[in-house]
């Protein structure tokens, strides 16, 4: 199979991104854009646009029907979903396969496999994959849990079975917190997925969270990337990323590569997927979640390892084996991702809107995703992320520098952003140690 012409079915950052590797590839490209975004930065990016519907992403960006019109009409080999909307939506998946359009990520099943949490860890304690002390079942009376929570032992993680990006996320302290926990995590879970299902999992104190980038094709090769330590995190929102993970061992992510190619295989995977664990104080590590996409931070893999994470997406979605086996690969050096938002650090990080007045980065030394101009305006339909700061360096103490100054010269006028956040956080010598963990900014905001 050969893709000559790609329809990329998202926006912002991530749009262009793609767009530009499909450029370099010589595929033709094709952008699809809401009313909101009919002057934006992605639309530029692509050969042709079509419109799809409103601003609100429900009547447009996950509008599978309209988008899959859209495909066959001008003539799309291939949908790239990015991340986020129709990315991890299987029945999208199904659809482009059975309209004989190439989806570029994983099939249908494994996207469903690991759409449960609770699913999930049930084929991963099969795979012999490390999990959390935990009850992952279909049992959900509030009796039932609180005798589970009890005999995991506290403190306890309530997580919504369908859930992500913090909702349905409750910490219980002692047992006579539980129901009340319970009751909050659920209602969030109905509110936010339509699912109230919940597992329960024993809490980790200071833990971190490491997650491996795994990569399989059609023809049963499958390997990792290395890793990435995301635990710098706000309301379990990643901040700052980087690569590989300060203080890995060989031998630890040799370990934690196997369990990610293993977990991969169980699901029989194709293309891009990341594995994330956590880890304890111990080192210990435990399976947390699949994603079954292509991660916001992936530019501090491609960083390390001089690879285009796309390229290959494409490449193997099209039928192609892997370019490379596990031991042509190489880490090089230390890359760090630091995420710029248009949010009020000093009223809650609550978002913003509105035009962006200037809007003006290092040209030097570091590498930007942007989906967004100077002029352009930030709109109350979508995330409010201007753009990724990616820098790379010999070691980590040359990427940090790197990072530091990038952030410093970074200039944004017309609304508030956590421009000034990330640059504090960056020089604190709490965070150059590399002793970080999932609490460390809550810890040292404090």
């Amino acid at each position: 199979m050969t893709i000559r012409t790609l329809l990329i079915a998202n926006r912002g950052e991530i749009a262009c991104r793609i767009a530009r590797t499909a450029r370099r590839l010589g595929i033709r490209t094709i952008a699809v854009y809401s009313e909101a975004d009919a002057g934006s930065l992605h639309v530029e990016s692509c050969d042709e646009a079509w419109p799809i519907g409103a601003a609100p992403a429900r009547d447009s960006y996950l509008r599978g029907d309209v988008i899959l019109d859209v495909a066959k009409r001008a003539g799309a080999d291939a949908i790239h979903p990015g991340y986020g909307f129709l990315s991890e939506n299987a029945d999208f998946a199904r659809a482009c396969a059975e309209a004989g359009i190439i989806f570029v990520g994983p099939p249908a099943s494994a996207i469903e496999a690991m759409g449960s949490k609770s699913a999930a860890k049930q084929l991963m304690e099969k795979a012999k994959v490390p999990l959390v002390p935990g009850y992952h079942g279909d049992r959900q009376e509030p009796a039932f849990l609180e005798r589970q929570a009890n005999r995991i032992g506290y403190p306890v993680l309530i997580k919504a079975s369908a859930g992500g990006g913090g909702k349905g996320m409750k910490v219980v302290e002692q047992p006579a917190d539980f129901a009340a926990q319970l009751a909050s995590a659920r209602r969030e879970a109905s509110a936010s997925f339509g699912d109230d299902k919940v597992l329960i999992e024993k809490y980790l104190v200071r833990p971190r969270h490491v997650e491996i980038q795994v990569f399989a094709d059609g023809h049963g090769n499958c390997l990792h990337l290395f890793e990435r330590d995301c635990s710098v995190q706000r309301r379990h929102q990643k901040v700052i990323e980087e690569a590989p993970a300060p203080g890995m061992t060989g031998e630890r992510r040799r370990e934690m590569g196997d369990a990610a190619v293993a977990a991969a295989r169980a699901i029989s995977y194709v293309g891009a997927g990341t594995v994330e664990f956590i880890v304890d104080a111990a080192g210990d590590f435990f399976f947390m979640e699949m994603n079954t996409r292509l991660q916001v931070e992936h530019p501090v893999t491609e960083a390390i390892t001089g690879l285009d994470l796309v390229e290959w997406q494409l490449h193997v979605s099209a039928g192609g084996t892997l370019p490379l086996t596990q031991d042509q690969l190489r880490i090089n050096g230390h890359a760090f991702e630091a995420r710029l938002y248009a949010e009020d650090p000093a009223r809650g990080f609550v978002p913003q809107t509105g035009r962006l007045a200037a809007l003006r980065f290092p040209t030097e030394g570091v590498r930007i995703d942007t989906g967004v101009r100077e002029g352009d305006t930030v709109s109350v339909h979508y995330d409010p992320m201007i753009a990724k700061l990616i820098v790379h360096g010999a070691d980590r103490t040359q990427a940090l520098d790197r990072l530091v100054r990038a952030l410093e010269a970074t200039r944004v006028a017309g609304l508030a952003t956590n421009i000034g956040f990330l640059a504090a956080l960056a020089r604190q010598p709490a965070f150059a140690s590399g002793n970080v963990h999932t609490g460390f900014i809550t810890e040292h905001e404090a």
